[in-house]
């Protein structure tokens, strides 16, 4: 693989430092208690789960402990050796684009190799693994299920497990909370680095929840003799949203920049499929979509969900014109292009039902295509059955089937996964 340019431990906590500013959210009703993530019991306990083990990182900018990253705190700690540094999509520091290539490099200050899980390889090497006691994983996720590092977190336990070594995930919330499940089943054809399990598009759960599910019901084969350990959290329970963990928001990637932002995500990430801006390369990803055609369409498909009265957010027509930016968007779709549209505002978080907003939204928005006469409206039909995880979202689109009759289409899949997770949850 070609190499980046070699990274720093310093320079990532000031990078960590500038997304975190940009991205920081506390909810003033919040508890004062603040919810410890994996990492933070790991790092109070001096890291005597990993008490002489030589280890591997797969960590971005979100790995952070207290006030410092996990790779320093690693690094100082005497009882453990850090072998090797692994970068999902979006890279160690969470700056490469969506889809954009992450490279392999070597990390100026512990001299450990950087290798990339999203580039020519998905997965460790068993070369890579070559001399690990352990690999762990210490990233936070969304919450949705084609959201790419819990792809990368079951390829890394496969790869764990025929190296013979033990995988440990460090399990941070799930900033949705871990009650919320909603949206369609992930059909096996369908199965992509985009959706690799049977699970709904929202499923509830936290990272180390989900890795027991994806050993425990096979999810994945050859993962029968890893030796999994997940460290939990202190303080978080089920019922809780990101800003009841009192916990500051850390961008995950460039385009979920505030927690509100990844609560509308699992449903108007639908919209990257279609022929729309989904609100790349302005303030506001995913919170406003851009339409191809008049401001009077764009009224009509704002007076229609305004009439649906939707759960918890507030709905009214908007205008922007997306821009290059290089780290989120270096090439939005209808760059330098006026758009008319549609705005989300959260008015109740609570209250919010993610995929079934975005059902609404995009079905308004589908229906107006219908009127407009646009025959190419679902652009990206490959993309947009990834997203879905099953041919059927499109097919009830184009059956005129209405919001609500799609939503009831997957209430019993969700009921048997329900059941089905219930084994391997922690809290």
């Amino acid at each position: 693989m070609n190499r980046l340019l070699s990274s720093s431990a310093p320079a990532l906590l000031c990078l960590l430092l500038v997304v975190g500013l940009a991205g920081c959210e506390r909810d003033p009703s919040a508890p004062s208690a603040k919810v410890r993530s994996g990492a933070e019991v790991l790092a109070t306990d001096d890291f005597g789960a990993l008490d002489d083990e030589r280890v591997g990182l797969i960590v971005n900018h979100t790995a952070q402990v207290d006030t410092a990253h996990l790779i320093d705190r690693i690094h100082r700690a005497s009882n453990v050796e850090l072998g090797a540094l692994f970068g999902p999509e979006h890279g160690l520091r969470g700056t490469a684009g969506a889809g954009e290539t992450v490279r392999d490099g070597e990390d100026e200050r512990t001299g450990a190799p950087i290798y990339s899980l999203y580039g020519d390889s998905r997965q460790p090497t068993q070369s890579e693994l070559e001399g690990l006691d352990a690999l762990v994983f210490d990233v936070q996720d969304v919450g949705a299920r084609f959201y790419t590092y819990v792809t990368t977190m079951g390829l890394a336990m496969q790869a764990a497990a025929e190296a013979d070594i033990r995988f440990v995930v460090l399990d941070r919330p799930n900033p949705l909370n871990g009650t919320y499940i909603s949206g369609f089943m992930l059909k096996p054809e369908h199965k992509t680095f985009v959706g690799r399990y049977p699970i709904p598009i929202a499923h509830g759960m936290t990272v180390g929840e989900l890795a027991r599910m994806i050993k425990g019901e096979n999810f994945m084969p050859d993962l029968e003799d890893l030796d999994l350990t997940v460290v939990s959290m202190e303080g978080w329970s089920r019922d809780m949203q990101w800003p009841d963990t009192n916990r500051e928001w850390i961008a995950p990637s460039p385009n979920i920049p505030t927690w509100k932002t990844a609560l509308a995500y699992p449903g108007m990430c639908f919209f990257e499929g279609v022929r729309v801006s989904e609100g790349r390369g302005t303030d506001h990803p995913f919170l406003q979509i851009g339409l191809p055609w008049s401001e009077a369409s764009a009224r009509s498909v704002v007076d229609t969900l305004q009439a649906r009265s939707l759960p918890g957010v507030a709905i009214d027509t908007t205008t922007f014109t997306p821009e290059s930016r290089p780290q989120a968007a270096p090439s939005p779709r209808f760059e330098g292009k006026q758009m008319y549209g549609f705005r989300v505002r959260i008015t109740d978080r609570q209250a919010v039902q993610p995929v079934e907003l975005g059902i609404h939204t995009l079905h308004a928005t589908y229906q107006q295509a219908q009127v407009e006469g646009d025959t190419s409206f679902i652009s990206r039909p490959d993309h947009f059955t990834r997203l879905a995880g099953t041919e059927q979202l499109r097919t009830l689109l184009e059956q005129d089937r209405s919001a609500h009759a799609i939503i009831e289409t997957w209430a019993d899949d969700v009921q048997q996964f329900r059941n089905q997770r219930s084994p391997h949850l922690l809290y």
